[in-house]
């Protein structure tokens, strides 16, 4: 993808600027919704699921925003000093600056995470979610019961540790500091009162966020409208044709639920 094409906003840490791309309505459609892509941890606005609803939303005349969080992809800063309290007031300010009227947020892993705090901040403007293997809860309920003793132990007093992952050969370091203020916005620790529209796709052999804490999830909210879908033989990324063919086709059904 051509980085010229992206524009930037300030970010809300500081003195930084966030890469975002944006493909306009071609719709005159009043209630037509937008949508908003949300990648992962570490991931960026270029990946294939982004695209695929870029893509899509292009074809049905629908607007489609995609961004790069603070210290991701394009957009400027340290990834170390990455916050969820910093990353949910970017989604925020990007949702009230660069949208108008409904929304569709799209979150993929932590962007799934992401996508269902900003509903709960902005309830008149998130109409709708699709949540790809969401990490609800990410540093409490995934990173910390990973760690050992022994990472705690250098978290706690070097501040960070370097987390393995197969999806980024080098690593990536985890804050003390990002821990700490990810309990501040657990979900799983009660009634979750999202009362919207939300279809989840997760694959079964997903190592890195396990399908179960999707049903955890969906359990614990009020909406009565949830539609879960698994994959038996599909990965963290479910990148693959027919599961990309699922995504757009829960992304059809939701569209043409909130047009009604």
């Amino acid at each position: 993808m051509d980085i010229s094409s992206f524009k930037y906003i300030n970010s809300h840490f500081g003195n930084h600027q966030l890469a975002y791309c944006r493909t306009p309505a071609s719709t005159v459609e009043a209630n037509a919704p937008g949508l908003i892509f949300l990648p992962g941890f570490k991931s960026d606005l270029t990946g294939t699921k982004a695209q695929a609803c870029a893509d899509w939303a292009a074809l049905q005349g629908l607007s489609c925003l995609r961004f790069d969080y603070f210290g991701h992809g394009q957009s400027s800063g340290d990834f170390r000093e990455g916050t969820i309290s910093g990353w949910r007031e970017e989604v925020n300010t990007v949702l009230r600056q660069l949208t108008e009227g409904p929304q569709i947020l799209i979150g993929s892993s932590f962007g799934g995470f992401l996508a269902s705090l900003v509903a709960l901040d902005q309830p008149d403007r998130v109409k709708g979610l699709i949540l790809i293997a969401p990490a609800i809860d990410m540093t409490e309920r995934l990173m910390l019961p990973e760690m050992s003793a022994q990472d705690r132990e250098t978290l706690i007093e070097k501040g960070e540790i370097i987390r393995a992952s197969e999806y980024d050969p080098e690593g990536y370091p985890i804050t003390h500091r990002l821990i700490e203020d990810g309990r501040q916005h657990c979900l799983l620790t009660g009634p979750i009162e999202l009362r919207l529209p939300i279809h989840i796709l997760h694959g079964q052999c997903d190592d890195a966020v396990p399908w179960h804490l999707s049903l955890e999830f969906a359990e614990a909210c009020a909406s009565t409208d949830i539609t879960m879908e698994f994959f038996k033989s599909g990965d963290h990324r479910l990148s693959e044709p027919h599961e990309i063919q699922a995504l757009t086709g829960a992304l059809e059904r939701l569209v043409q639920k909130l047009r009604l």
